[in-house]
């Protein structure tokens, strides 16, 4: 996805008095329609410069923002907020970091286009319209679900599934999605659909329950009846307030913080 998938939660969170960024993956700065057209630029990108340039945005400010993060995007909020970043952070759906080894098997069939072909690790991998209703959007119509991959998807970096996802677990010495469980970090939310193919329960359980070390307070929550899709899903804005009004309730700040 694009900065246009949270379209929706930027007007949401504005009208109320927020000040809110979305800030793209280098080089994802431009339309999804042209980055449909050149997928290179998203085969070639990277975890560490992602990181790098979101943690760069963030100095930027001049204060600790919360940050939210929505599958890989849940992985990227937990790097960033074990850097010592953030005031709050809000992991929905989360992709697992390094070490969290659980794949449920409507996970393992989500993640099949990508993982059937080893050449795909350095190809950007588009879901097809079907793979994304069962992936994304499965309790959404076949017809809204390709409404909102016609307008929303994009494909994703190959090698971020093959080596920071399958791989990850099984090569020797940290990789790049490698974090300090025990570190002392900003508060954090864990935010889990119960109908979610790609990112089940299962998963975002285990990956917080990895948090138990850190002496930083760590929370989830399973959302009844919400699949992958669930920030722009029917009932999209009470998964919007539960983020932020958690993260506000529990931010480490001395004055309110941006989301």
């Amino acid at each position: 996805m694009t900065p246009r998938s949270w379209e929706h939660w930027v007007e949401h969170y504005e009208r109320q008095g927020m000040t809110v960024l979305a800030p793209a993956f280098p080089g994802f700065e431009v339309e999804v329609e042209a980055l449909r057209e050149n997928p290179q630029v998203i085969a070639d990108l990277g975890v560490p410069e992602t990181v790098d340039h979101l943690a760069g945005v963030i100095g930027a400010l001049d204060r600790p923002p919360i940050i939210i993060g929505h599958s890989f995007g849940g992985t990227l909020t937990q790097l960033l907020l074990a850097r010592g970043l953030g005031a709050a952070g809000v992991a929905i759906d989360s992709a697992p970091p390094e070490g969290v080894r659980v794949t449920p098997l409507s996970q393992a069939r989500s993640l099949f286009p990508a993982l059937k072909n080893p050449a795909n690790r350095h190809r950007a991998v588009a879901f097809t319209a079907e793979e994304f209703h069962y992936a994304f959007a499965n309790t959404l119509s076949a017809e809204d679900s390709r409404a909102a991959w016609e307008r929303y998807a994009i494909g994703a970096p190959g090698r971020w599934i093959w080596d920071y996802g399958l791989i990850a677990n099984f090569r020797p010495g940290h990789q790049e999605t490698w974090l300090d469980f025990s570190a002392d970090r900003a508060p954090l939310l864990f935010i889990a659909g119960e109908k979610d193919h790609i990112m089940p329960p299962a998963v975002n359980r285990a990956n917080a329950k990895h948090w138990e070390r850190s002496p930083a307070l760590t929370e989830y929550v399973q959302l009844p009846g919400r699949d992958h899709w669930t920030c722009a899903a029917p009932g999209w804005e009470a998964v919007a307030d539960r983020a932020l009004t958690w993260a506000l309730e529990h931010a480490n700040r001395s004055e309110p913080a941006p989301a």
